[in-house]
């Protein structure tokens, strides 16, 4: 089945993820946005909105976690300014190592997802689906 641009849905929904994993939220949001307004395959809406979710979900969870050692820099400016030092060394490698490996499998995830939508599938990830189904109107 071939979009309105001429190429197939499948092509298209390859592409959406892997803009979200080379190119970032701008040409990600741009893309999403011509397939809710201009395409009438509900696979591909749907694609289209699951490439911007699994994206918002993994800068969420990477920047939720990043919240912990931004606070120990904040309990330690506060020690600053009594002359002391506040510092867990050991909490902050680990959640460098956790948003690590959030990143590799945001990668990886968006590379299966990528090829996958070649050929019109998709991975079932329940969480995701369920926030998809919950708030896509289904045609």
């Amino acid at each position: 089945m071939k979009s309105k641009l001429g190429i197939s849905v499948g092509m298209l929904g390859a592409i959406m993820y892997f803009m979200g994993l080379f190119s970032g939220y701008t040409v990600l949001l741009l893309m999403v946005g011509y397939v809710l307004l201009f395409e009438d395959n509900a696979w591909l809406r749907r694609t289209a909105v699951k490439a911007l979710v699994v994206c918002v979900s993994f800068s969420l969870l990477y920047y939720v976690i990043g919240l912990i050692p931004d606070l120990i820099g904040v309990i330690d400016d506060v020690f600053n300014i009594f002359g002391e030092s506040f510092s867990i060394t050991v909490i902050s490698r680990i959640i460098y190592f956790i948003q690590s490996v959030i990143s590799f499998a945001e990668t990886v995830l968006l590379l299966i997802l990528g090829y996958k939508a070649l050929s019109q599938k998709t991975l079932v990830i329940k969480p995701i689906d369920k926030i998809i189904t919950e708030h896509m109107k289904e045609e």
